[in-house]
């Protein structure tokens, strides 16, 4: 099958090539700067930029199935993110439209159990509503946290546990998520490709265990082997200033962990299990998710707490 995966350098978009090239499928990437890219031997890169439109129409030339992996949280004089977002999302859809293209795989996020959705929720929601009548086969996963050496959520929080002698945890803590293995997440996604039975519907990419924020944090330290006091402040929100001292403290960007905080308020709980048994899944526990990862970041990178 001729596949495109747009965001072919980002997180899961790279590590989601090995995967289909030893399903035997044929590849070609989109991506702003194909000239730095760093991607297995015999895929077709094509550069572009889903936000102008530019490149789409080539991209997808001749190809029956395309991942969408782009978004737009980093900081850019091009406006705010859900605007550069749905942009990318229309300009995909009518390229898409055009072009033929016969299934659209989009990795989003949840919508919130009770609530409102954030801002960053909110908009992985309405690329989901715009690529969703792209295709004649739609498919879009929802997922909360991905537990993965190269995800920006799981680094987070592992920066907090490494570099916070006390762990002092907003009411976010006690909100509960299923937080999915990165391994899962990559097997969903390939396997989505050709089964006809996922088409039209909306997934949640679960985890196998539900898990307040707090447990999970308590579960990476524990796999961490260190000993953190945690102080929970029930009052203390999501607010710009404690959003910049988690950013320093893990040194990531604060327009990304902001945004991402604020995501943090509400129970992000699946609707239901089906998924991993309908697409043939097995899914790890937590702990060998929290456990795979760490390994995975240590062959790359010393851990200071480990």
């Amino acid at each position: 099958m001729r596949i495109l995966i747009t965001g072919v350098t980002g997180y899961i978009g790279s590590r989601l090539v090995p995967r289909l090239l030893r399903d035997g499928h044929e590849l070609r990437g989109f991506t702003r700067r194909p000239e730095r890219a760093l991607v297995s031997e015999g895929v077709e890169l094509v550069g572009g930029d889903a936000i102008t439109g530019r490149g789409l129409e080539e991209a997808l030339d001749s190809v029956e199935t395309a991942y969408f992996l782009m978004h737009s949280m980093e900081p850019s004089p091009d406006g705010a993110f859900n605007v550069r977002e749905r942009k990318a999302a229309e300009n995909f859809a009518r390229a898409a439209q055009a072009a033929g293209l016969e299934r659209v795989i989009y990795l989003g996020g949840p919508a919130p159990s009770h609530g409102v959705a954030s801002p960053h929720l909110a908009s992985r929601l309405a690329v989901e509503e715009i690529l969703s009548t792209a295709t004649p086969c739609s498919i879009a996963f929802r997922a909360s946290i991905v537990i993965g050496a190269g995800s920006r959520s799981f680094r987070f929080l592992v920066h907090l546990v490494e570099r916070l002698p006390v762990l002092a945890v907003p009411a976010w803590r006690l909100h509960r998520s299923a937080p999915i293995d990165e391994r899962d997440v990559l097997d969903l996604l390939a396997r989505a490709a050709t089964n006809d039975q996922v088409c039209g519907r909306s997934l949640d990419a679960r985890g196998r265990d539900i898990v307040s924020y707090g447990e999970l944090i308590d579960r990476i330290r524990y796999h961490m082997f260190v000993a953190r006091p945690t102080i929970g402040f029930n009052r203390l929100t999501v607010t710009p200033i404690t959003s910049r001292i988690a950013a320093l403290i893990a040194g990531e960007d604060h327009e990304l962990i902001g945004t991402l905080m604020q995501s943090l308020e509400e129970d992000l709980l699946p609707r239901d299990d089906s998924v991993a048994e309908l697409l043939g899944v097995r899914l790890h526990s937590l702990d060998a998710a929290i456990e795979h990862s760490l390994r995975e970041w240590e062959a790359i990178e010393p851990l200071a707490a480990r």
